[in-house]
């Protein structure tokens, strides 16, 4: 369904937009409704000025709501996460961290700067920006997000202050903005059965060691290079003796003990035989099989091994590259029920593509990061409710993209 097939839903959208009540006061509230409502027309362009004359009301007045009026956006994401909390929360529930980029033209836009843009799919000028998604079977939505902030923004205070971003706003990798993502949802009470990303954030260890210790499961894919061990080294606890000179760290990998090696060198140890035929999901463009295989697997955390993972290789049978993926999930979990969840990507990065598509994600025209804070959350609850109306009327539809819980419910091809 398109948004511009929204727009018999007036009611139903008017009763949606009440639950924020209370995130402003009335005269903002409709200035709100109305940005809102310009993201689920059928407005080609959804930047400030086509959503405020289609409305009959002066664009400065959005530019405003956006920049200067008072209102709580925090409390808009509160009751956004506790919307969705109330009917996609829990074990069987999927986390899907991924980041998304907007090209564009000058140097005022906040966190703008070259860098790889994926939306033009070279390094370009843009501004990127870090999400934490939902997936529950064929729902999607997204939950939260931030903008990243480049070291050459954070080490330009006067440029920070004209983009009137927090002084408190550093820079940090994508990861641990990702980590405050899941941490802020978490505390909002939504609960995840899993969590999944791409490379990007699985090739990054102090990100899947943030992840361990706040005890969430997870499988994510990860580089070729990423490092780990087949089975657990010998570690020294402690330096027999008194030693002069600056104290050595503990624990350390012992003497002798056998070096990491490379999840590629370590996935052709699996055993052929081993390796069975996958059927991951049926697409628009056919099925997806895959022949796969695993091994146990320590990954290298923190310069150390970490505990006991899974190491997954999956091989497309209709050719092309192998895949890699690593996951702290108990020996219990069957290896399919890994598979869909590691191959459930899919839905943010259908999020991204209807949230620019149809509501006008990327079409901000901004040069504050207030504005444009306010902007991605007001993006995510026109989205929302695109997403619940598209499952209200899809009804009992046969799902293709399902995703299996713990027990899993496909079987090897």
């Amino acid at each position: 369904m398109r948004a511009e097939d929204l727009l018999p839903l007036r009611s139903a959208l008017d009763r949606f937009l009440n639950q924020f009540e209370e995130c402003a006061v009335a005269p903002t509230r409709k200035h709100i409704a109305t940005y809102v409502r310009g993201q689920l027309g059928a407005l080609p362009r959804k930047s400030i000025e086509p959503i405020a004359l289609e409305a009959g009301v002066a664009p400065r007045t959005l530019q405003e709501l956006l920049s200067l009026h008072r209102w709580d956006e925090e409390l808009m994401r509160e009751k956004l996460q506790d919307r969705i909390r109330g009917e996609h929360s829990g074990r069987r529930v999927i986390g899907v961290i991924d980041e998304t980029s907007f090209a564009k033209k000058g140097d005022k836009t906040p966190g703008v700067q070259r860098q790889y843009c994926g939306a033009t799919g070279k390094t370009d000028n843009c501004t990127v920006s870090v999400h934490l998604g939902v997936a529950d079977g064929e729902f999607h939505a997204l939950l939260d997000a931030e903008l990243y902030l480049p070291e050459s923004w954070a080490s330009d205070p006067a440029r920070c202050l004209a983009a009137r971003i927090p002084d408190d706003m550093t820079y940090r990798p994508k990861t641990q903005i990702a980590v405050e993502l899941i941490d802020r949802a978490t505390a909002q009470g939504l609960e995840f059965g899993w969590f999944t990303f791409d490379e990007g954030y699985g090739g990054k260890p102090p990100f899947l060691a943030a992840l361990v210790e706040r005890g969430h499961r997870y499988i994510g894919e990860v580089p070729k290079t990423f490092v780990g061990w087949q089975d657990m080294p010998d570690l020294q606890m402690a330096e027999e003796g008194a030693r002069m000179g600056r104290p050595r760290q503990f624990p350390r990998l012992a003497e002798g003990a056998h070096p990491s090696r490379t999840v590629e060198d370590l996935a052709a140890l699996i055993p052929a035989s081993s390796k069975l035929t996958y059927h991951i999901k049926d697409t628009h463009k056919g099925p997806q099989v895959w022949h796969v295989g695993s091994m146990a697997f320590h990954p290298q955390l923190h310069g150390l091994p970490g505990s006991l993972h899974w190491l997954i290789v999956a091989m497309p049978v209709a050719g092309g590259d192998a895949k890699y993926f690593v996951s702290n999930a108990g020996a219990g979990v069957p290896l399919e029920a890994l598979l869909h969840v590691a191959f459930s990507r899919w839905h943010i990065e259908r999020c991204f593509e209807d949230d620019k598509g149809e509501i006008g994600l990327d079409h901000f025209e901004v040069r504050n990061y207030v504005s444009l804070k306010r902007h991605l959350i007001l993006s995510a609850v026109s989205f929302l409710f695109l997403a619940e109306t598209n499952e209200q009327l899809r009804g009992e539809k046969p799902r293709l993209d399902d995703v299996p819980g713990e027990g899993g419910d496909r079987s090897a091809a």
